[in-house]
Formats: C-alpha cells, sequence, structure tokens
C-alpha cells in the first residue's frame, strides 16, 4: 500500500496490458509487445470476433466457426476455444449463456485502419498518413481460406477502393491534378474493370486539358471490358468523352466491339 497522507493508504495503480491483434497481412497476438502463441482454433475465433465488431450469438459463431461439424460438436469446439483463449489473457473475450464478444479494450489494426479511411475520404489532411497505412496494402489474413472471410476481404477491398476515388476527387476539387492521378490510378490498379476509377482519372486528365491522355484511359478501358466482360462502357463514361470532341471525332468512341474486329 502507498501512503499519501497520515493514517490514509492508497492500493497501488495496475496499468492494464495492452493487448493487440493483428489481422493484415497474418494473425498475430500482442500482449505487452509480446507476441502470444495462439492455436489455430483460437486465432479463428479471436478473427472472427474483431471482424464481427460486436456480441455474436454462440450459436451462430460455432456454426461459422466450424461448418463441417455438428450442432453439438461445433458448440463443444466453441466452449473449448474460449476457455483456451482466456487462459492466454482474460482479457480477451467475453463469454455468456447466449453470446461471445471479443473485449473492447483489444485493438484491432482492421478496424483502427477502416476508420483511417473512412476519415481520410472526408479529409486530404489523413492522405499522407494512409498511403502509408497496412490496412490499403496489406490482405485480411491471406494464408486463411474460411468462407466466412470472403464477404470481409469484400468490405475491405470496396472502402480502399472508394477511398482511392474520394480521395482523388477531393484532389481534383483543390486542383492538384498530378496527385488526382496517381491516387486514381492505383484504384485501378487494384481493380481494372472498375468504370467509376476509370472516370475519376479522366476528369482528371480532362481538367488539365490533356484530352488525348483521357481518350487513351478511356480506349484502355473499353477495349478491357469488350475482352474480359464482352461489355461496353456505360453512356456515363462515353458522354463525358465525347463533350470534348467535334462530331466528326466521336467516331473514335464507336462500339469497341468493331475495333477489336478490325484489329
Amino acid at each position: 500500500m502507498t501512503t499519501t497522507a497520515p493514517g490514509v493508504a492508497v492500493a497501488p495503480v495496475t496499468a492494464r496490458p495492452t493487448v493487440r491483434l493483428r489481422l493484415l497481412d497474418g494473425f498475430e497476438l500482442q500482449v505487452d509487445g509480446v507476441a502470444m502463441e495462439v492455436q489455430p482454433a483460437g486465432q479463428r475465433l479471436l478473427a472472427f470476433l474483431a471482424l464481427t465488431g460486436t456480441p455474436v450469438e454462440r450459436t451462430f459463431a460455432a456454426g461459422q466457426l466450424w461448418p463441417d461439424a455438428s450442432s453439438e460438436r461445433a458448440k463443444a469446439n466453441l466452449r473449448s476455444s474460449i476457455w483456451r483463449v482466456r487462459r492466454i489473457h482474460s482479457e480477451l473475450v467475453r463469454p455468456s449463456k447466449s453470446h461471445v464478444t471479443l473485449m473492447s479494450s483489444v485493438w484491432v489494426d482492421t478496424q483502427d485502419g477502416l476508420r483511417e479511411l473512412t476519415s481520410a475520404a472526408r479529409s486530404l489532411e489523413l492522405i499522407d498518413d494512409v498511403e502509408a497505412s497496412a490496412v490499403l496494402h496489406d490482405d485480411l489474413l491471406p494464408d486463411w481460406y474460411d468462407d466466412w472471410l470472403v464477404t470481409e476481404r469484400e468490405r475491405v477491398r470496396q472502402l480502399r477502393l472508394h477511398t482511392y476515388e474520394q480521395c482523388a476527387r477531393e484532389l481534383i476539387d483543390q486542383g492538384r491534378m498530378a496527385e488526382a492521378i496517381q491516387i486514381g490510378l492505383r484504384g485501378i490498379a487494384m481493380d481494372p474493370l472498375r468504370e467509376s476509377a476509370h472516370r475519376t482519372v479522366m476528369i482528371a486528365h480532362l481538367a488539365e486539358g490533356n484530352v488525348a491522355d483521357a481518350l487513351n484511359q478511356y480506349r484502355r478501358f473499353a477495349e478491357l471490358m469488350m475482352r474480359e466482360l464482352g461489355l461496353e462502357p456505360s453512356e456515363r463514361i462515353c458522354a463525358l468523352v465525347s463533350q470534348w470532341l467535334p462530331e466528326e471525332a466521336r467516331q473514335i468512341l464507336r462500339p469497341v466491339r468493331e475495333v477489336v474486329a478490325i484489329r
């Protein structure tokens, strides 16, 4: 006990351990900076709870994590995994009779990174920080093949794409075309068939008066769409280009299948 005044005893303050869970580019659990050994079933339980972000019904969690097991076996596996995880650290998960949840004190890289992306889409001041963020570059648990991860990976991918496009549009509004084009091209590299990403880059080219660059971007996208999907670009992106062309030059926008056939 620590005495602060005559006759007054105060219990020493014990700092709560720092618990960090990393899911980008692989699984890692750290407690006070020390990597902890977690069995595969425990890893999947922690990752599932972290990505869900809310209390999960135990029956649902068991079915998602052990889809090939019987209902009773899956529930038993869940009980065992909860027990093993709590042996590693008592401040990891909070189970109840009906639900299980990740403790709010656990820092999760995906949650922190996704908040950064959401903020960056509203504030260009954060672009440099986000560009260095793992959530823009590292894959979510790349060596895992669980079905429940498919939706989570797509959620992260879509937020990345929308962040690139929103940041590019903000840069265009500020007249920072070179940066807008670079950011936009990164979105295209992630999803070459994403029309909105190509359209954003074309807008930046046109804002600088570089009609030829915008047309080249259009042609690359149009030919890729025809080759990969057998589809034409939308009227919206065609209209974006055609308004900059004289009437006699608009034949460049004729159906891409005709161009491909000629070649």
